[in-house]
């Protein structure tokens, strides 16, 4: 069970924090490029009215119980970078599955890195997850290179198991077990 109140999470770096409608043009601005909605199971923004139903669509599922998505805030200009949390949230199995993406800017700088472990360390602790599990384009090395790092074991690829943009495509599956953490 979730709390009511959103919750903040802190690293060396950066603030997680729930997003509001006024973060809509810096979540525009990296949902806008196709280097970041390549791998993503949505098109790239066209409008920032994208950026604020996104948002909402996220707070909503916090609200519902549904599960969390924290916007990656730097602490010294609390400016949204990316974000990350918890979706297809099954509580009666214990898990969930955890989503990111990052502004390329910040690429290869170890801001999943760095954000992953108190997100993680909430699904275990917070939301009683047993299994968190991740599903990314077996092209997408990047995503995997983090969740291997992260400690995620790969299990496999799901072949055609997802219809986006127009084409079947395959998702490659890891998890990682509270045991494990």
């Amino acid at each position: 069970m979730l709390t009511r109140t959103f919750p903040v999470l802190e690293t060396e770096r950066f603030r997680l924090r729930q997003m509001e409608e006024g973060d809509a043009p810096q979540v525009f601005d990296y949902f806008s490029k196709d280097e970041v909605t390549r791998y993503y199971d949505l098109e790239s923004f066209q409008e920032e009215k994208q950026a604020v139903e996104i948002i909402n669509r996220w707070n909503g599922r916090f609200q519902g119980n549904e599960g969390i998505r924290w916007g990656i805030a730097l602490k010294e200009t609390d400016e949204i970078i990316g974000s990350c949390g918890f979706h297809q949230w099954e509580k009666e199995h214990f898990k969930a599955e955890v989503g990111f993406e990052v502004h390329p800017t910040y690429w290869r700088q170890g801001v999943m890195s760095e954000v992953l472990r108190p997100t993680l360390k909430y699904g275990f602790e917070e939301m009683s997850l047993n299994r968190i599990e991740a599903f990314y384009d077996p092209e997408n090395t990047a995503s995997k290179k983090c969740l291997e790092k992260a400690g995620f074991i790969f299990e496999g690829v799901l072949r055609k198991a997802a219809f986006e943009k127009g084409i079947f495509c395959d998702a490659a599956v890891c998890s990682l077990l509270k045991e494990e953490f």
